[in-house]
């Protein structure tokens, strides 16, 4: 079975081309990040009109190393939430009209739900179930992968997602966009202990965060140094800002896993390495599987979903294929499951082709 999946919820456009769910044909990328690196940060706008110039040629490239023709493919996927709505929709109507013209299924899915479901791709010998934690951009959150389908979020942050701390960081010590990885390179040669910066408390939800509060600390401190003529030492800050990150998830993360009985946690979206390094050296008992290992060193999304406890212990909606669209939506499901939903769909709600009509 071969998928298209699409991805255009933030400032990337990707096309991918996945066989039986596990196999990647083609990963086909493009990357907007020069374009709004002298913003600071992702400007909405820009990013869905460049989405619209790119993303039909895209699909063409990916079907071109894939190898495959128009009329192989068996259905086609696409991120429809979260991300930025402008955004959303150019990739979402954009597989709406493959779907409809070549008179095959069209699979919503979940971005989170994605990131989550790429850790199949990365580790082919992961089962459910395990603890994810899901840093995404604008999401951080627990998540409890009973099976592939049943997932339940156990915490979630009530305001800053980790990722935006860190490009908030980044912007105001002047770090280009997108600011994660050069925090994290920066911080290398600091010492993580020389600054003092919150790490919050949510009573009576022990596994929900709070960031607002460290990024408005790091603010502050930053702009008390400049107008007091004091030279901040700059490795320090970021060392012990990405320490206040990893001290907020580590121990909820390893917490939560042992309530569970977990002895497999995956780690979901783009994130600071050192929250993996530290779950590394503290708990070398523990299973950890990261998909995107290159995202870890990129905080770039900037959006902000999680409220106020809004998704606290509830259920995902809909199908998900991996994030950044690098693979198809069979993955979240057993292949035969998968396989079945197609015929199925087929038979009972057939398309009228666009070129009949």
């Amino acid at each position: 079975m071969l998928i298209m999946s699409i991805e255009s919820s933030c400032d990337e456009t990707a096309v991918a081309i996945a066989e039986n769910g596990r196999s990647i044909l083609t990963d086909q990328i493009f990357s907007q990040a020069d374009l709004h690196a002298v913003y600071g940060g992702v400007v909405p706008e820009i990013a869905s009109r460049c989405h619209v110039e790119v993303i039909s040629r895209l699909a063409d490239r990916a079907l071109e190393a894939a190898k495959i023709s128009r009329s192989q493919l068996d259905a086609v996927a696409v991120t429809y939430a979260p991300g930025l709505i402008g955004a959303v929709l150019v990739g979402v109507n954009f597989a709406k009209s493959v779907a409809a013209a070549l008179n095959i299924p069209l699979i919503p899915v979940h971005h989170i739900r994605g990131h989550i479901a790429a850790n199949y791709i990365a580790f082919p010998d992961l089962e459910p179930p395990f603890l994810c934690l899901a840093i995404s951009g604008g999401n951080t959150m627990l998540v409890d992968v009973r099976d592939y389908t049943d997932m339940r979020i156990l915490g979630a942050t009530r305001d800053d997602a980790a990722g935006e701390c860190f490009d908030k960081t980044a912007r105001v010590l002047g770090l280009p966009y997108p600011g994660g990885k050069h925090v994290d390179a920066l911080s290398q040669g600091g010492d993580d202990r020389k600054y003092t910066l919150p790490r919050a408390h949510i009573e009576g939800s022990v596994y929900d965060m709070s960031f607002s509060g460290l990024k408005t600390a790091v603010v502050n401190l930053v702009h008390n140094a400049e107008q007091k003529g004091e030279e901040l030492d700059r490795a320090s800050l970021c060392a012990s800002f990405t320490r206040a990150v990893s001290d907020s998830l580590v121990p909820r993360t390893m917490e939560l896993a042992r309530e569970l009985g977990y002895k497999k946690i995956a780690v979901a979206g783009g994130v600071a390495q050192a929250v993996v390094d530290i779950i590394h050296e503290t708990h070398p008992e523990m299973q950890i599987k990261v998909a995107n290992a290159e995202g870890l060193r990129d905080c770039r999304k900037l959006m902000t979903m999680a409220k106020a406890g809004k998704y606290n212990g509830y259920l995902l909606e809909g199908m998900a294929c991996p994030g950044g669209c690098i693979a198809g939506a069979g993955t979240i499901r057993p292949i035969k499951k998968a396989a079945a939903l197609v015929e199925k769909y087929k038979k009972e709600a057939p398309l009228t082709s666009a070129t009949q009509s």
